[in-house]
């Protein structure tokens, strides 16, 4: 039957050697990093890319102009989905016109069985080349949360490899110091026995 006594290296006793001690601290160091640490640096990193992704969105927005466009071309059809699923946008020819300026055609992003005739919006930018929109605030939140999943998954992998990294040092010390008290106290056993 196998017994576990939990917290021996934190307590005095004579098998215990000082690798057990650091590598105890080292154990709830990673705890606390793994808890606390990676957690704040996903939330930290999430927070700096959500900051970054609004303030591109709103250059984009102050840059970017909208005109009413005539959709030219049909877009595909619409994929049979489940209910609640987004349908994929393609781009199309679009005409629009502009203030004091003649009609102009190009593309224009529009949503899966846009028909021809019917109206979209277009983005210009200030060269009046049709362009993508900018960013919704939903696809800013998600690249804030994919930012902050990926930092708090790195952080987290980065704790666990020096974990490891730490606790194979100690292994090795600890096995040089049972080497040392062997050579030390093992002749005299040699002698008991002879």
């Amino acid at each position: 039957m196998r017994t576990r006594v939990r917290g021996w290296r934190w307590r005095a006793n004579p098998l215990r050697r000082r690798s057990d001690v650091v590598e105890a601290w080292a154990a709830l160091v990673t705890t606390v990093l793994l808890v606390v640490g990676a957690p704040l640096a996903g939330v930290a990193a999430g927070s700096w890319a959500h900051a970054a992704a609004r303030s591109e969105v709103a250059a984009q927005r102050a840059e970017l102009h909208r005109v009413r466009g005539v959709v030219v071309t049909d877009a595909p059809p619409a994929a049979p989905a489940a209910r609640g699923d987004r349908q994929p946008t393609h781009h199309v020819r679009a005409r629009w016109t502009e203030s004091g300026e003649d009609a102009r055609t190009g593309v224009a992003r529009v949503p899966a069985g846009t028909r021809r005739g019917e109206f979209t919006d277009v983005w210009l930018d200030p060269r009046g080349r049709s362009v993508d929109p900018p960013l919704t605030g939903a696809a800013v939140v998600q690249h804030a949360l994919a930012v902050g999943a990926c930092t708090t998954g790195g952080a987290v992998a980065v704790v666990l490899a020096g974990r490891l990294a730490v606790r194979r040092v100690f292994l090795r010390h600890r096995l040089a110091e049972w080497e040392r008290e062997w050579a030390r106290t093992g002749p005299e056993w040699a002698r008991r026995w002879a």
